[in-house]
């Protein structure tokens, strides 16, 4: 499985514990190993608890709200609809009669039915579209895809595509309502913007405010995709209800000037929020968010710019059931990584010297991550494990000589290092004993 998607999974995997929900709220079932072997459809994802593969059953199967919605309304409800996997025999106590063919195709042919269209599509963002308008209106059966092709279908549902659709994302939207926008202009009335969502039963909000996404920069309103693919994986990967889940943007301006002057951009057309009122609006979200779901509601900082990114944690890490997946996330990942690699090695953490070509969000939090396992494996302090790690930026290696100049959240590993060291290999050269190298984001093309 290619690296770039086992953060996601890892991610997903852990928002079980953390969420505290349980795959059977949304229907798992554990046959479709026999159902795709009798129809020649390959599944490739499996149960990590049972080991078996998996499948959604019925995506109203949801164990904290029931509904009563028959015939064309339930056909609108992507929640409920499953069109032509609709049993013959509940079409009549359903109201279904007529509104869908006659014929019947079980769940497992109808993914393989998808799955050939979506071969036949000629760019990862036709892809893209085409799973998209799959979950406008079939949950079940978008699940079910992402489920039983998880390798195929995640670089389309996430990245890579999910880069280009979110640089499009005002010009292919179609008006479904796949998440919250919340902007400077519903300052004051955040609680009422979140009573229009559908569901009250959510417990795992992803937002972003668009300013840092993936490698791409500011996107404003458009970053909404990350937040919507986001989730896509962790309803998948780690069984959360998709009526549970919220994606949200945060819409403060955009400082990207193609976007100011695009006709069919669809955030607001100002210069980004840099003063009070950005903290404000954040504050009331988080306020808003906890009395409408719960203290215990789930809040995932996603895609946030270095300027807000780590204060903003900071503000609501005691206050919220929350994380900062750029600085947390990537880290825990690299963590893992890095301590089932003494048994290859041989050294704890500890012998190791880190030095790492970046120093953005994800550089810094693995950094900080590293030094906080170092004190439990040996006993030191904190500023004592920050010694055995290093930082390379665009300006070169961190160092006190430029206390002056560095943003906060470089100042933990600013060591008292003479030399001057201007690039990556300079840096390497000084610290090249037992180093382990780690090129973070876009850093990754100096080795």
């Amino acid at each position: 499985m290619p690296s770039r998607w086992i953060k996601p999974l890892i991610t997903a995997l852990c928002l079980v514990s953390v969420a505290k929900i349980k795959a059977q709220d949304y229907g798992i079932e554990e046959d479709i190993s026999q159902s795709c072997k009798n129809n020649n459809i390959r599944s490739s994802t499996t149960s990590t608890t049972q080991g078996k593969s998996f499948v959604i059953r019925k995506m109203n199967g949801n164990s904290t709200a029931t509904t009563t919605k028959t015939g064309f309304e339930r056909m609108k409800d992507p929640l409920l609809n499953v069109a032509s996997s609709t049993p013959l025999a509940d079409r009549e106590r359903l109201k279904l009669r007529g509104l869908v063919p006659s014929g019947y195709i079980p769940l497992n042919l109808n993914v393989e039915r998808c799955m050939q269209q979506l071969r036949l599509k000629s760019s990862p963002l036709e892809k893209y579209l085409f799973l998209q308008s799959i979950q406008d209106v079939d949950e079940r059966l978008y699940y079910a895809i992402l489920v039983s092709h998880t390798e195929e279908v995640m670089p389309v549902v996430y990245t890579p595509t999910v880069g280009e659709a979110c640089q499009k994302f005002s010009s292919i939207y179609r008006g479904t309502v796949r998440g919250l926008f919340i902007s400077l202009e519903d300052a004051g009335s955040v609680r009422s913007v979140l009573d229009n969502w559908p569901h009250d039963n959510v417990s795992t909000i992803v937002v972003t405010d668009g300013e840092r996404i993936l490698g791409l920069g500011d996107q404003g309103v458009n970053g909404m995709g990350i937040p919507i693919g986001k989730l896509a994986l962790y309803t998948a990967c780690a069984g959360i209800h998709p009526s549970q889940v919220l994606p949200v943007h945060i819409d403060v301006g955009t400082n990207n000037e193609a976007f100011l002057h695009d006709p069919f951009y669809l955030g607001l057309k100002q210069p980004r929020e840099r003063g009070p009122a950005y903290d404000s609006l954040i504050e009331e979200f988080f306020e808003a968010s906890q009395d409408k779901f719960g203290k215990n509601v789930l809040i995932q900082f996603e895609d946030f710019g270095n300027t807000n990114a780590f204060r903003l944690l900071e503000m609501f890490q005691d206050k919220a059931t929350t994380f900062n997946d750029d600085i947390q996330g990537t880290a825990s990942v690299v963590l893992g990584g890095l301590i089932a690699s003494k048994n290859m090695t041989g050294l704890e953490l500890s012998e190791h010297t880190f030095l790492f070509a970046g120093a953005g969000e994800a550089g810094v939090g693995i950094a900080e991550l590293i030094a906080y396992a170092i004190t439990k494996e040996t006993g030191v302090s904190l500023n004592d494990a920050r010694k055995k790690i290093f930082l390379v930026d665009s300006k070169g290696l961190v160092t006190k000589a430029r206390l002056a100049s560095l943003q906060h959240h470089k100042l933990h590993f600013a060591h008292d290092i003479d030399d001057d060291c201007p690039d990556l290999l300079a840096s390497v050269q000084k610290n090249q004993t037992y180093c382990s190298h780690w090129g973070i984001r876009k850093a990754w093309h100096l080795f």
